[in-house]
């Protein structure tokens, strides 16, 4: 096995790794919703005036499936629609309190493994840090690039 599959199958392996040991405990705090939903209301929760434009691209969903989504979380309760006066035709989306709860909860969950996992995070140099970090945005230009050739457009599904 080559050094490039090492490292893609070392990110998968920490990723599962990461999501099975955070589970458990999501799955407890955050009973009655599914992943998905939580990393919506997230992405809401982060970004003003998102609409289902922005989260299509966000999550590389079609618009079909984002307004699935959003239909269904507003139904219960977790986000509402909004419009700007200057702008009657865009809707956006925002947390209602019962959203803004999950969102917390959330978050205080990701401090906690943030927490968790510090003692391995305190060993990295800045150096290691900086090449990792330059590493992760290469390959995501590269991934982006990719992407764009494939000349399929999010916004138009």
């Amino acid at each position: 096995m080559n050094k490039e599959e090492q490292v893609i199958i070392g990110f998968r392996k920490l990723f599962n790794k990461m999501a099975w040991l955070n589970k458990f405990k999501m799955e407890d705090s955050l009973k009655g919703y599914k992943s998905s939903e939580v990393h919506y209301i997230e992405y809401i929760g982060k970004n003003v005036d998102s609409n289902v434009t922005k989260l299509a691209e966000s999550f590389y969903m079609t618009r079909g499936a984002i307004s699935k989504m959003t239909k269904k979380l507003i139904k219960r309760g977790v986000i509402e629609s909004y419009q700007k006066p200057e702008n009657k035709k865009e809707i956006y989306f925002r947390l209602t309190e019962k959203g803004q709860k999950i969102y917390k909860i959330h978050e205080e969950l990701h401090k906690e493994f943030q927490e968790r996992d510090k003692v391995v995070f305190e060993q990295v140099t800045e150096e290691q840090f900086d090449s990792m970090l330059s590493f992760m945005e290469k390959y995501n230009r590269h991934l982006d690039a990719e992407i764009k050739k494939l000349d399929i457009n999010i916004k138009s599904k």
